[in-house]
């Protein structure tokens, strides 16, 4: 392929609205552009790269006895209604009308469709198990689109479904599934762990996400530091145990002090001279239509997906002024909020609190706080909850030991669904006393094009991107530098020809530039190896030849160039 024959338009510049390394580089090298918020379109060189995903993908699909079909993007609303996730997917949910008013969605996933096509087809346990996998463009309404393709309105994304006989048949196919995900991303060049993950709106008692290490990923995971206890989840998901405080004094009676404009816990933490962990600080929430209040430890979080566990809510969010307005009679008074005479819907109490002695809290009047607050004298008939989000230093819940962290972004998601949607649906089998059962199911997710965004801000320079071999647009890139040296241009020629012929995609920059440009361009772009064919290089015999990853090139001889460059390519990651 001749550059200037390609569309593969680079740019100097980030685009403004750019925030993340992999949206910067996919922009300017040429793989993709912007058509609206979260939606974007794939150049030749960028549709490559996703190509060499999706192939990857299908082979271990295919290996794992996985079998592609293709379901339609747009469902009937009527196939959500029946599983219930039409009313609480959220907004997120693409929905749509037809011209006769009938409400359709254009699908995140695809549990309803395939549930019934296998409930209209499969009637016997004799046809069991079997897994159905497709590659398909996927739509979520993102509030905020966000980081290019990693939090876009529109992906690419593979997922297939397995539908068995026994609970035991499924966790035989789920580790098959596990181990096809660990094959697979090692394959694209990258380095992902299986962690913990958490079901979400799929649903389901056991998940695991694929984790690709990147330090701008949105991911924080938590890991156990001994190898052999391997224990690691998303904060989200992650069990453990907090490290109690050290116990200074006796508990004392309870004092109310001023704390004029102190709503804060660094506000009243620094104004009554305590650390900020001897505070307990109240977050108020709407869980659909009540108010929850969590009381935690000054120095922690709460971890958002146990408290919907704990609540049950659908919708839950940080509770705004007028919804309190509404909650008035539950004597909650914002900023200075404590558990002593108030009577929201909920009331909660983190398990970090449980050992806080003397505690600060609030005191349920503007502009007062309350001192030496011990729960369990205080509140006797509490009970406590684990809602705390871990982070690193928190005990491992195998082991004991302090866990470390690390960032990560996922990339890939397997679960264990049981028979959440078949009960649902109705979708059963005879089994084989002739009885009706409802079929056991996993779900297995990758994103084809998080994946590419992925494999970018693992590896990158600050001069672009850094392909993995197996994901490159182009496998070589020849750059002659005096086009209208024939000397030159007979040895780019035969170096093309002689690659071309044993195999290797290969990209010409043909375009009368200078050098520095064609360079510059090299780099951001990122393909592997890049071999320079210059009048100077030439006249002592020579070839260059650089590996990307590499910050110097190499002059190999002219006359086994063709050989050097194999070799050199076989080395690159």
């Amino acid at each position: 392929m001749l550059w200037t024959k390609a569309l593969l338009p680079t740019l100097k510049e980030d685009p403004k609205d750019a925030e993340v390394i992999s949206h910067k580089l996919m922009m300017r090298a040429g793989l993709m552009r912007k058509v609206g918020a979260g939606i974007y379109e794939y150049l030749p060189a960028g549709f490559r790269v996703i190509q060499k995903v999706m192939q990857i993908v299908r082979e271990e699909m295919n290996r794992a006895d996985a079998q592609e079909i293709l379901m339609p993007a747009m469902s009937p609303a009527e196939l959500w209604m029946e599983t219930g996730r039409w009313f609480v997917y959220g907004k997120e949910l693409m929905r749509l009308k037809d011209r006769h008013d009938h409400d359709y969605v254009l699908g995140p996933t695809h549990e309803e469709i395939v549930t019934d096509l296998v409930r209209r087809e499969v009637r016997s346990y004799r046809e069991l198990p079997f897994c159905l996998y497709q590659i398909q463009t996927k739509f979520r309404d993102e509030v905020r689109p966000r980081f290019g393709v990693m939090r876009g309105r529109e992906f690419i994304m593979k997922d297939a479904y397995s539908f068995h006989a026994t609970q035991e048949d499924l966790l035989r196919y789920y580790d098959v599934m596990r181990e096809a995900y660990v094959r697979i991303f090692r394959r694209c060049g990258l380095d992902a762990r299986v962690v913990v993950g958490h079901s979400g709106a799929i649903g389901g008692t056991v998940a695991h996400e694929l984790m690709v290490l990147a330090e701008s990923g949105e991911s924080v995971v938590l890991a156990c530091p001994d190898a052999a206890c391997g224990y690691t989840a998303t904060d989200e998901t992650a069990d453990g145990a907090v490290p109690a405080l050290p116990v200074t004094a006796a508990a004392a009676a309870l004092e109310k002090v001023h704390t004029p404009g102190k709503e804060t816990i660094e506000e009243v933490a620094a104004f009554l001279g305590v650390p900020p962990a001897q505070c307990i600080k109240a977050l108020l929430y709407r869980c659909d239509d009540k108010l929850a209040v969590v009381f935690i430890r000054g120095d922690r979080e709460v971890n958002a997906i146990k408290l919907h566990a704990l609540t049950g809510a659908t919708e839950i969010e940080i509770a705004a002024p007028e919804f309190l307005a509404e909650k008035k009679s539950s004597g909650v008074v914002p900023g200075y909020c404590g558990p002593l005479g108030i009577a929201p819907d909920f009331v909660l109490f983190d398990e970090t609190v449980k050992d806080v002695v003397n505690g600060v809290v609030g005191a349920n009047e503007k502009h007062y706080h309350t001192r030496n607050f011990n729960v369990a004298r205080d509140v006797p008939a509490a009970t406590f909850s684990n809602m705390v989000l871990h982070v690193a230093g928190d005990l491992c819940p195998r082991c004991g030991q302090p866990m470390t962290t690390f960032r990560g972004i996922e990339v890939g998601n397997i679960f264990q669904l049981g028979t959440k949607y078949s009960d649902a649906m109705k979708a059963t089998f005879l089994d084989a006393d002739n009885k009706e059962q409802a079929f056991i199911m996993g779900c297995y997710g990758i994103g084809i094009t998080r994946t590419v965004a992925a494999a970018i801000e693992q590896h990158h320079d600050a001069n672009g991107i850094i392909w993995p071999r197996a994901l490159a647009p182009f496998d070589i890139l020849v750059q002659p530098l005096a086009l209208k040296d024939a000397a030159v241009m007979t040895a780019t020629d035969a170096v093309v020809a002689a690659l071309t012929e044993k195999g290797y995609d290969v990209l010409v920059d043909d375009r009368d530039v200078r050098p520095g440009f064609k360079f510059k361009d090299a780099d951001l772009v990122g393909i592997p190896l890049r071999v320079t064919i210059s009048t100077r290089s030439l006249a002592d015999g020579k070839i260059e030849v650089k590996r990307r990853a590499d910050a110097e090139a190499q002059l190999v001889p002219h006359a086994s160039a063709v050989e050097d460059i194999i070799r050199l390519y076989q080395t690159c990651a």
